[in-house]
C-alpha cells in the first residue's frame, strides 16, 4: 500500500497549485487561524490537504479577492468553526461585505464609463482625421 492510500490528500505544493496560492500563503492561512480545521499531517509531518480544506481555501480566496480583510476572514472562520447557532452573525458579516463589494462595483462601473467615453472621443478623432491638439488628455 502506498503512503497516499494511507494518508490521502494533497501535499502543500499540490494544494498551492490547485488553489493558485503560494505555499507561503497556505502556511499563513493555517498559522493565522483562517482554516476551519487543522490541516491533516502525514506521519512525516507533511501537510495533507483534503477536498474540504481546498473548498474552504477557495472561499477564503474569493472573500479576500473581493477585499475582505484578514481580521474579518479570521472572524468568519471562527464563527464557522464554532458551528451552528451563529448564523445571524455570519449573515451580518457577509451582508456587510457584500454591500462594500457592490459599492466598489458601482465605482468601478463609473470609472469604466469614463474610460469608455474617452476611448470614444479618441476613436471619433481618428475616424475624422483630427488628432488631438496640444497636450490635453
Amino acid at each position: 500500500m502506498t503512503s497516499t492510500a494511507v494518508h490521502p490528500g494533497l501535499s502543500i505544493a499540490d494544494a498551492a497549485a490547485a488553489t493558485g496560492l503560494t505555499v507561503h500563503t497556505l502556511r499563513y492561512y493555517e498559522r493565522d487561524g483562517l482554516m476551519l480545521d487543522p490541516v491533516d499531517r502525514a506521519p512525516s509531518g507533511h501537510r495533507r490537504y483534503s477536498e474540504a480544506d481546498l473548498s474552504w481555501i477557495v472561499m477564503l480566496t474569493r472573500l479576500r479577492g473581493t477585499g475582505m480583510g484578514i481580521a474579518e476572514l479570521r472572524e468568519y472562520a471562527a464563527l464557522c468553526r464554532a458551528g451552528g447557532g451563529n448564523e445571524d452573525e455570519r449573515l451580518t458579516l457577509l451582508r456587510a461585505h457584500r454591500e462594500r463589494v457592490l459599492a466598489e462595483l458601482e465605482a468601478t462601473r463609473e470609472n469604466l464609463h469614463a474610460i469608455d467615453a474617452k476611448i470614444g472621443i479618441y476613436e471619433q478623432r481618428l475616424v475624422a482625421g483630427r488628432p488631438a491638439a496640444g497636450p490635453r488628455p
